[in-house]
């Protein structure tokens, strides 16, 4: 069993409030260590003749000194440690992920525009990070989704049948056996078919829509056979749409305990690491906290 801490990153912004609470109940459910880091970046440089900013101690430091204040009473049944660190977020949190089973990030921090619905440290630590990340967005995130067929909780997760991915899957089972909750399994086929053809030359038979939801529905289960057998008391139901599976995902992540994606596998031509397109939306405009799962380390 994993003993890496779950890390909550910090800055003294309501959403980092709002990530530090969801970090607690992960670090609890998990029964391992919370980590609280803060990371405070001062200029390298001052015009000449300001004065020198000299960042305090981290056993000074206010905001871990507020995060201490917060979880005073409630974390009796946790460990948790405080780390203050002096440079660039964008380059530090990601290395905190190297030694963490979590990475918990507020959908914007301190230093953002307030029209941005995703801060750029969020971004960086989801493509960049060793460990999944979650990004916990504001409340009362508006999306358009359909009602759920029975209440309770659920955990959403993104399914290519086209190129799967055990470690999104594992880790989207995982959560759903921490927390009780059904798995939604998301898989997207395309719809309307593109149909090409030269001048002259007759259209192909149309594809019949049921046939291929059928086809995907059986992709899907055979995916989810062996993770099925891991997780015998999770309750996984696949749910094949037709057309945009970032659009699904976000509709599907309304009133949902937690959306999982996963990260771009690097290609031959495509050395660095990326997010990908859907996963890069459902961060943008999910409701519920995010999970961007990186890739098997011998997948990436």
């Amino acid at each position: 069993m994993s003993t890496l801490p779950v890390v909550a990153a910090v800055d003294g912004s309501e959403d980092s409030w709002r990530a530090l609470d969801w970090a607690l109940d992960a670090a609890r459910r998990r029964g391992v260590p919370l980590r609280v880091a803060h990371v405070r970046q001062y200029a390298a440089w001052t015009q000449p003749g300001a004065p020198v900013v000299v960042p305090p101690p981290p056993d000074q430091d206010p905001v871990l000194a507020d995060a201490r204040a917060r979880l005073a009473g409630g974390a009796d049944r946790t460990d948790v440690e405080y780390l203050g660190l002096d440079g660039a977020p964008g380059a530090l949190l990601p290395e905190l992920g190297a030694e963490a089973e979590l990475l918990v990030l507020g959908s914007r921090g301190r230093g953002g525009f307030r029209s941005l619905l995703l801060g750029s440290n969020g971004l960086t630590a989801a493509r960049d990070a060793e460990c999944p990340v979650v990004v916990v967005p504001r409340p009362g995130r508006e999306v358009d989704g359909p009602p759920q067929p029975e209440p309770g909780p659920r955990v959403v997760v993104g399914l290519k049948v086209d190129g799967p991915d055990d470690a999104t899957l594992d880790f989207a089972f995982t959560e759903a056996a921490l927390r009780d909750a059904r798995l939604q399994v998301v898989t997207a086929y395309p719809w309307p078919l593109p149909t090409w053809v030269a001048p002259g030359e007759l259209l192909p038979p149309a594809v019949d829509q049921d046939v291929l939801e059928h086809q995907t529905r059986t992709l899907a289960e055979g995916f989810l056979a062996a993770h099925r057998e891991r997780h015998p008391g999770v309750r996984a139901e696949p749910y094949p749409v037709p057309g945009d599976a970032a659009g699904h995902l976000v509709a599907a992540s309304k009133d949902a305990d937690l959306t999982v994606v996963g990260r771009h596998r690097r290609r031959l031509l495509a050395p660095a690491r990326m997010l990908g397109s859907v996963t890069h939306a459902v961060l943008l405009h999910a409701a519920s906290p995010v999970a961007v799962v990186p890739p098997a380390p011998g997948e990436e």
